[in-house]
Formats: C-alpha cells, sequence, structure tokens
C-alpha cells in the first residue's frame, strides 16, 4: 500500500504544514511585532521579549494581534524571558542556555510556535535585516 487514495480516488495531498502560514503571518505582523519588542525593552520590562504564536488560547503573555480581528491565521501574544522562567516553560537549568543563544532583539523576533504536535522556538529575522 503506498500513497492512500481518498474518497475521489486521487492519492492525498500531503496537509500543508502550518509554518508556511505562519511565515506569511510574521512577514505581516513584522513591523508590530518589532515595535512591540523596542518598547518592551526601552520600558524596562525585558531585555528579552518573547512572542507566542498560536491558533487556539493560551495563557501567557497578552494579545497583541489577534487573527480572528485581522483575518489572519495564526493570532500574536507578547511575553519575556521573565514571565517564560515564572511559569515554568523555561527550565531553571535552561536559562543560562537559553540567555546564550537569544538572538538580537532588534534583528530578530523570538517566537515561541504553539501547534498541536508540541511548541518550539524560532527566530524569525525582521525584513531588512536578513542574513545574505
Amino acid at each position: 500500500m503506498l500513497p492512500q487514495d481518498s474518497e475521489g480516488g486521487k492519492p492525498e495531498q500531503k496537509k500543508q504544514s502550518p509554518l508556511l502560514s505562519l511565515e506569511k503571518d510574521l512577514e505581516f505582523y513584522s513591523e508590530s511585532v518589532r515595535e512591540v519588542a523596542l518598547e518592551i525593552m526601552m520600558q524596562g520590562i525585558s531585555n528579552r521579549p518573547i512572542f507566542i504564536a498560536h491558533q487556539h488560547i493560551v495563557s501567557i503573555g497578552e494579545v497583541i494581534l489577534d487573527r480572528k480581528e485581522l483575518n489572519t491565521e495564526w493570532t500574536i501574544q507578547a511575553s519575556t524571558f521573565e514571565e517564560f522562567v515564572e511559569k515554568g516553560i523555561i527550565q531553571p537549568e535552561k536559562k543560562a542556555l537559553f540567555e546564550k543563544s537569544y538572538k538580537k532583539p532588534e534583528e530578530y523576533m523570538c517566537v515561541f510556535v504553539i501547534v498541536p504536535e508540541g511548541a518550539n522556538f524560532i527566530y524569525y529575522p525582521y525584513p531588512g535585516k536578513r542574513q545574505a
């Protein structure tokens, strides 16, 4: 049994990765996210802003870009490294490693991506800041 046939007799199309729609939304959101990141740092809230990208409801951070209001696929919430440690998402023994790997927030958004299969951190470059 190789490719499974769907009801129409055609091989099933592989489901599109949610990360493709995430990239599209991050591109769309990038200027707003960058402004919030700079604000978080300038107000002394944190030197390590973290943005949560999700399609459900999460209980960390504050909603800054709502997918329902903006007719997009992903909602973005703003949080901080400190909140992630406080909530136990970043374990105390992993703090130093995370801080060492954290990229310049002026150039990259740190995004905690939540999908049904799990969650992970990615760094997405702001447009015009991409490395060649």
